[in-house]
């Protein structure tokens, strides 16, 4: 996580420019969701969820809500870099393999591309 903490901490500039959720219990921040929306293509930038409530549900709400978000601007598919643990999660919320991604962190590692189609 340290070599990918700058690609993944959230900037207060992309607040204007990308859709962002937050799941909350009170004060207590649960997961986030960042996405952008061009055209009739969305891009997932960040999905997390706090170790301690994963497999909650949470990742799907969240998920649900930024395909709802990304619909309503027009786009009709999902475009997924995921972490190669979360693969198995998106698959199971409908999400299908198409290809590799340069990571935006790690020289030379590469990333499961997904396409989650709405």
């Amino acid at each position: 996580m340290a070599a990918c903490r700058t690609e993944l901490t959230l900037q207060s500039a992309e607040l204007d420019s990308t859709h962002l959720q937050v799941a909350a219990a009170g004060a207590i921040v649960l997961g986030l969701v960042q996405m952008t929306v061009t055209g009739d293509e969305a891009h997932l930038l960040k999905l997390f969820v706090e170790p301690g409530h994963l497999k909650s549900g949470i990742g799907r709400l969240l998920l649900d809500w930024a395909k709802a978000r990304a619909s309503a601007c027009g786009a009709r598919r999902m475009i997924i870099e995921a972490d190669p643990d979360a693969v198995g999660f998106y698959h199971r919320c409908g999400a299908h393999s198409c290809g590799l991604a340069h990571s935006g962190s790690i020289p030379g590692r590469m990333l499961p591309r997904l396409m989650l189609d709405f």
